[in-house]
């Protein structure tokens, strides 16, 4: 999915990650199935991927296909004196869009951070007509990151 999200940047050219790095390099949110399990962090980034149910509605479907992707890690801001969130990636395939997979995507991290609401969103690049439409009027917007 990060090579279909670089060509949708038109930016194929510019992925340098393998399988390899990412492996090193990332955590994978527990699946239901497995969320007795402790959440172990052995990677810098961390990924929530939304699959499809086994039994789609949809016939087109693919049974239990990874439908998209939210990668992100921990930042802190030292001017506004707060921890918060990096949301590098919110991805979902095409033939998945306008399905709410996105809005699921983002409750989910949420959920992941133990977070009821967030009040306090700050777009620094906003992409995309899905992600603008959630980010409407929850937006803080900082110029030249201030």
């Amino acid at each position: 999915m990060i090579k279909e999200l670089a060509a949708y940047e038109h930016a194929e050219d510019k992925v340098e990650a393998t399988e390899e790095s990412l492996l090193r390099t990332l955590t994978f949110a527990p699946s239901p199935a497995s969320s007795t399990q402790p959440h172990t962090n052995p990677g810098y980034a961390k990924t929530l991927l939304l699959r499809l149910p086994s039994s789609p509605t949809d016939p087109a479907d693919t049974p239990s296909a990874i439908a998209g992707m939210a990668m992100y890690f921990n930042n802190y801001s030292t001017w506004r004196s707060k921890p918060g969130v990096y949301l590098e990636d919110l991805y979902v395939r095409p033939q998945y869009r306008k399905r709410g997979y996105g809005k699921m995507l983002i409750q989910a991290l949420a959920q992941d951070l133990g977070a009821k609401r967030q009040e306090d969103w700050v777009g620094l690049r906003v992409d995309g007509q899905g992600l603008e439409d959630l980010a409407l009027g929850r937006t803080k917007v900082l110029r030249d990151g201030v």
